[in-house]
């Protein structure tokens, strides 16, 4: 699910981001904002980002602008959403301090000049928002001019599933569709068929587990964590999901190419065998010279 928002213009409408991330700042406490600095750190492989210059691309909620500030860069956020700005604007006013510099800012991903006036970054986070922007591939690759050698570049980007992403897409489309009173209808059903699905094959793992002798909590306990992952909001992330548009898709091995093209390389790899995002860190080497960019 998306942490940020890049709604883009076109014939159908873009789903109102930043109002759902406007409710979720309702419910953030400190045991989801130490689960996004965590998350952070794992993925980073550091324990803090002093010293780093940390750009929030579609920074939704504002939340891992503050976990990224709170370990120690500098901070520069954006979103198209103005809602998502204003909050993260309040994220800012709450936490931030004059030790180091925090800037809020209403941008675009597909904005080639606006980036470029950003400068370069030692880490460009970009987390469930590139595929919102109804232009996935120009917007990874204004990522990717961002980053400076010796920086990397975090991506979440939703698995394509072929015919199953089909179906997804016309969901997505009826709840853009629909009444403002029957997207919770919606989203609560999806939200029901996709517990009772994962309920399944979670005690079908345990019993195969336990008739097998070995430890059959495993299953359960791996889905408490992802429930508990990254701070975000369970009903918060399944509404992005549901009524998230625009909407594309890849399968990781592009996603390498994609980068790998323009003299990236692949540090670390989640993928996910359903519905979720492929995350991705790739770091731009030191002493890598900066291709032309290919087309994709």
């Amino acid at each position: 699910m998306a942490d940020g928002s890049e709604p883009h213009a076109g014939s159908e409408p873009a789903f109102a981001f930043g109002k759902n991330w406007s409710d979720f700042l309702s419910r953030l406490d400190d045991t989801r904002i130490a689960a996004a600095e965590q998350s952070l750190i794992s993925l980073l492989n550091r324990n803090e980002l002093t010293g780093c210059r940390f750009l929030d691309a579609g920074s939704g909620s504002g939340l891992f602008s503050l976990a990224a500030f709170r370990l120690g860069a500098s901070v520069v956020s954006f979103d198209i959403d103005a809602d998502s700005v204003a909050c993260t604007q309040h994220l800012q006013k709450q936490f931030g301090t004059e030790e180091r510099t925090w800037d809020v800012q209403h941008g675009s991903l597909l904005d080639e000049a606006f980036l470029e006036h950003l400068g370069m970054f030692d880490v460009v986070y970009c987390w469930g928002v590139a595929h919102h922007t109804g232009s996935m591939w120009q917007a990874v690759d204004h990522l990717a001019e961002r980053v400076r050698p010796g920086g990397c570049l975090v991506l979440a980007i939703y698995n394509d599933q072929q015919y199953v992403s089909r179906l997804w897409r016309g969901i997505k489309k009826i709840y853009q569709k629909l009444p403002g009173p029957l997207r919770p209808v919606l989203t609560a059903g999806v939200g029901v068929v996709l517990f009772v699905r994962r309920l399944v094959v979670t005690c079908l793992a345990m019993l195969l587990r336990l008739v097998t002798l070995r430890n059959p909590l495993v299953p359960a306990s791996r889905w408490i964590r992802e429930t508990q992952g990254r701070g975000m909001h369970r009903w918060y992330d399944l509404v992005d999901w549901v009524g998230g548009w625009p909407f594309e898709t890849a399968r990781p091995e592009d996603v390498f190419r994609f980068l790998r093209d323009r003299g990236f390389r692949l540090q670390e790899l989640t993928t996910t065998p359903g519905h979720g995002c492929n995350e991705f860190v790739f770091v731009r080497p030191e002493d890598a010279e900066r291709p032309d960019r290919p087309s994709h």
